[in-house]
């Protein structure tokens, strides 16, 4: 086939511990829609952008594969139907930081299609797009899989650049799909792994390439998050696993009257002087009450939405592209720009100076925010001491950094059944000759008996931004899947904001313990998960099926009651609609 030998232990039989060996028993349960091998699909009106401004630019951007239907797999109606699916070689490749769970998104790909024929093979593609570039493969068997089931990390197949962008990337991945016979390639990654499917689908069909794309939401930030996708694969698993972490932490500073600065909670859009002070006032208020104790959350991306650090990130990036050297930059620095960075401390200068991450983001984890606020609201703290505005004891904090921490925890059961229900979607996927589409499953606070699978056009998930910060900057004015902002008019967000001087104020320390797979805890979701409106796919097919109904009772030869009812009612509905979905609407919710 032309394929590079294996040269790495990727899919070398692991060694597990007495607990690996007993989540490895546990067998993920799947949705009614997907027991058995009877599984339709029936289709939906043609999919469109959210923002009907960009659907223009979209559309023309993707002419093969916009305005694509929404597909819903249901149980077939009459078992006598079915037969045997044709033989199929599929590929798959993880591309994007490693989450718990994305194993499971093969081994329920790898179940799907052999139980649909046995004599169809998946082919794992190693060390990530690389290993796609440079046709490095491992046919996925019983055996390679056996010791990777309900086992977190990505070192089954491994990962590497994530990216499948330059001209040279997609001809070399046009040349292994072909060279290797495929019939599909699944990619497992977040919002630029699959913004980088959907144009490989694109391409493929302008191309007159038969092997179609599938993209599957994984990723542990949960930033691919829409309409279609209610979460990620993974990041259940991530609050968890982090819950108890900070969880220790608080309990920790509770004991020994400490202040600790950690990373992970939604960022503002204020200076880093406001935030420092925001902070300083905070201790002090808790120092009034003789509270010496705290712990203070910091995203890793608070630096890309403080507005002049930001802004000095792209002037240092910008140098990067022109070639200048990391000793030369600060030289070359615009004169506000110097001033700033002369005024931060040594190690954080050294850490905005590294290269951008492969999709063009700065290396957040490596940035140091927290010892950058420390320092800085230790020397706001010891003003005030001087100046006799602060009278309690003095501020001393210890940094942590929770980034690397849960990235290859043992996956939650939600991310077990999740994952490898997700798998088991992207085969009906390609089984229908679909390409360019995202397996989504979705009504998923309900219990998986009630989760609804289905597939959504990656290409009706896309914005076109005109002005952006961070990895999308570099999409700026093309379309693209888009990270996902915490939702600030949001149920979760909401909660968080009524509770937010009580929690400021009161020592309110929960700890749930680590990830639990039985008992209490172990079938707990995220709040940001429950508490929204979700299920949009079973809400569409809901709303197609009140239409067809009304078709069938409004016919010519209908009364005129009937007739007069259904022309007031559309008319009320077509006017709230139109006014709804135009771009002044201010009272539009976002997801």
């Amino acid at each position: 086939m032309g394929s590079v030998a294996m040269d790495s232990d990727y899919g070398a039989t692991r060694e597990l511990s007495s607990l690996q060996k007993q989540r490895a028993l546990y067998r993920p349960a799947l949705p009614p829609c997907l027991q058995g091998t009877a599984v339709r699909v029936e289709y939906g009106a043609a999919a469109i952008a959210a923002d009907s401004g960009d659907a223009n630019v979209i559309s023309h951007a993707f002419p093969h594969t916009y305005g694509q239907p929404l597909a819903h797999f249901l149980p077939k109606t009459d078992a006598a139907m079915l037969t045997e699916h044709p033989v199929v070689r599929v590929g798959v490749v993880f591309s994007g930081r490693q989450s718990p769970g994305g194993h499971n998104v093969i081994w329920g790909l790898y179940d799907a299609i052999n139980a649909h024929n046995p004599s169809s093979k998946l082919i794992g593609f190693l060390g990530g797009t690389d290993g796609l570039f440079a046709q490095k493969t491992l046919e996925i068997t019983d055996e390679v899989i056996s010791s990777y089931k309900n086992q977190g990390g990505y070192d089954m197949l491994g990962r590497t650049r994530d990216q499948i962008r330059t001209t040279e990337q997609v001809k070399a991945a046009i040349t292994t799909c072909q060279a290797l016979k495929l019939d599909a390639l699944v990619i497992i990654g977040g919002v630029t792994s699959n913004t980088d499917a959907a144009q490989l689908a694109e391409t493929f069909a302008e191309s007159k390439c038969s092997t179609k794309v599938v993209g599957v939401p994984v990723t542990l930030n949960g930033d691919l998050k829409n309409q279609f996708v209610e979460t990620t694969v993974g990041f259940d698993t991530i609050c968890k696993v982090n819950s108890q972490l900070i969880s220790n932490v608080c309990t920790d500073a509770l004991s020994a009257e400490k202040v600790l600065l950690g990373v992970d909670v939604a960022a503002s859009k204020l200076t880093i002087s406001d935030i420092t002070k925001q902070i300083c006032d905070a201790v002090q208020a808790r120092a009034e009450k003789d509270k010496y104790h705290g712990v203070v959350l910091i995203p890793e991306g608070l630096v890309e939405s403080i507005p002049e650090l930001y802004a000095l990130l792209q002037e240092i990036h910008g140098l990067h592209d022109k070639g200048v050297s990391i000793e030369n930059i600060s030289s070359h620095l615009s004169p506000w720009a110097s001033a700033l960075f002369d005024f931060l401390p040594p190690f954080i200068r050294k850490q905005l100076l590294l290269h951008p991450e492969s999709d063009d983001s700065a290396q957040l984890s490596q940035i140091e925010t927290e010892k950058l606020l420390a320092q800085l609201v230790e020397t706001e703290i010891n003003k005030r001491l001087d100046e006799g505005t602060y009278k309690g004891k003095k501020f001393n904090a210890i940094c942590h950094f929770f980034g690397y921490q849960a990235r290859g925890a043992l996956p939650s059961n939600f991310d077990y059944d999740y994952a490898y229900i997700l798998g088991h979607v992207s085969y009906h996927i390609l089984a229908a000759g679909l390409s360019g589409y995202m397996a989504t499953v979705t009504n998923l606070k309900s219990h998986v008996d009630k989760w609804k699978c289905g597939a959504a056009p990656i290409t009706s998930m896309m914005t076109v931004k005109g002005w952006s910060r961070g990895p999308a900057a570099s999409q700026i004015g093309k379309p693209a899947v888009h990270m996902a902002s915490v939702d600030l008019k949001g149920k979760a967000y909401e909660l968080l904001r009524q509770h937010s001087s009580s929690f400021l104020m009161n020592d309110i320390y929960k700890n749930p313990g680590p990830l639990q797979f039985e008992g209490a805890g172990a079938e707990a979701k995220p709040i940001s998960l429950c508490m929204e409106d979700q299920d949009y796919m079973g809400r569409i097919k809901q709303l197609q099926e009140y239409l067809e109904k009304v078709k069938s009772i409004v016919k010519p030869g209908c009364s005129q009651d009937v007739l007069k009812a259904a022309l007031s009612s559309m008319a009320h509905v077509t006017e709230l609609l139109t006014i709804m979905s135009s771009p002044s609407y201010s009272g539009q919710a976002t997801i």
